[in-house]
């Protein structure tokens, strides 16, 4: 019989367990002359009903030289699932197959058993697992394999499956909005959930009239005294401060250390010249916080200046601690605000409004300020505000106010 003949005459590999693609012609005709040969190396397998398990092929070729007595194993008490399972597990591991023949193998397993996970079949046929999870959509858009919740790994456990359906084009740009406003309702409500926990600390700080506070306020807001620069020997420019000038020392000893009227994490709003940014995030540094950004008051009219004639001033903004009250996205002011100067160093009421609204029903200290130096109906008169000042020491009662 030629080798055309032999191909002609191959009879067919099918059964319940057939979980393979037949083998090509040329290896079938090699598998049969080896068995001629040197007979049934590897036995068949059989389930308790005689049908094949493993060895299709090689029960075939047996039919055709007349061996009626192979090599064969029994294996008794395995379900459906695991009988095709087994064939699976047997045949890839022994065969050669090409990405084709392993996506027929997914296809198989997955038909077998559509519960098995898709790293576990990924990991017995040698496909990456995000193969077996797109072949697994596939199957199952089309209803060849059940839509599962939960898949068992290969620890035997079962765990509900995470499955991702693309939305079409057209839904793409409504869902991004919806996607951000449930981002933006979880950051809030998780803020919500910080400020609580800093507001319970800080009701635990220090005050004591006629001293500074110690940990007792989530939020500060200073404006120092800076030494400035004198024009001439006759006039400076701190000549109009409401308090007496300190040093760059003495405004960064102040709140120092253990001296601190922050809570542990806090945010803190600090007040400088355009000329001395650097020694603010010295002072902010000092006080126990990191510099992360600012914000622009922009005086419209131009002042006074030696390279250039200043027209802004700085609110620099730093934080401390592991628990952020940073403001949610989207709730956040501009970094930059209009109006014109009055009195000398008295700051727009919108910066401490701005504080209000983002730091709400937080204890708020101001340093050197007073509350009676406040118009009727500012903000910082509500209850949350409090203030400390040089006239703290002698007037402890008025200036340190609570409530």
């Amino acid at each position: 019989m030629t080798a055309v003949e032999v191909i002609a005459a191959r009879p067919s590999v099918d059964g319940p367990y057939q979980v393979m693609p037949p083998l090509s012609d040329e290896d079938y005709a090699a598998l049969k002359a080896d068995i001629a040969v040197r007979g049934v190396l590897v036995p068949i397998e059989y389930d308790e009903k005689g049908a094949v398990l493993d060895g299709h092929h090689r029960a075939a070729i047996c039919q055709e030289l007349g061996i009626t007595d192979p090599p064969r194993f029994i294996r008794k008490g395995l379900s459906e699932d695991e009988k095709r399972a087994h064939a699976l597990s047997l045949n890839v591991n022994r065969r050669q197959l090409s990405q084709a023949e392993k996506k027929k193998a997914v296809q198989a397993w997955l038909k077998a058993s559509p519960a098995k996970s898709s790293r576990a079949i990924a990991s017995a046929v040698g496909v990456d697992h995000k193969t077996v999870s797109a072949v697994r959509k596939d199957m199952a858009s089309t209803g060849e394999i059940p839509q599962l919740e939960k898949t068992v790994g290969r620890d035997g456990r079962s765990r509900s499956m995470r499955t991702m359906f693309m939305p079409p084009t057209r839904d793409v740009p409504e869902l991004k909005k919806v996607a951000k406003a449930i981002r933006t309702e979880q950051m809030r409500v998780s803020r919500e959930t910080r400020v609580g926990l800093l507001a319970a600390i800080s009701a635990h700080g220090r005050r004591v009239a006629g001293e500074m506070p110690r940990a007792a306020f989530p939020v500060i807001y200073a404006d120092p005294p800076w030494q400035q620069e004198a024009w001439s020997d006759e006039t400076g420019q701190d000549k109009g401060l409401k308090y007496p000038a300190m040093s760059l020392d003495e405004i960064k000893a102040l709140c120092a250390g253990d001296k601190s009227p922050a809570t542990a994490s806090a945010e803190c709003f600090l007040w400088v010249p355009a000329n001395r940014v650097h020694h603010g995030i010295e002072v902010l540094e000092a006080w126990g916080f990191t510099y992360v950004t600012c914000m622009v008051w922009d005086k419209v009219d131009p002042g006074m200046g030696r390279h250039v004639r200043d027209c802004h001033e700085l609110l620099l903004i730093g934080k401390r601690g592991p628990i952020s009250i940073a403001p949610v996205p989207g709730e956040n002011p501009p970094s930059l605000y209009s109006e014109r100067k009055t009195e000398h160093s008295r700051k727009p009421v919108w910066f401490a409004e701005q504080i209000e609204r983002q730091f709400k029903g937080l204890k708020k200290l101001e340093l050197f300020n007073r509350r009676e130096s406040l118009a009727a109906g500012d903000v910082r008169l509500n209850g949350d505000w409090e203030f400390w000042g040089f006239e703290a020491a002698e007037n402890g009662k008025e200036e340190v106010a609570h409530g």
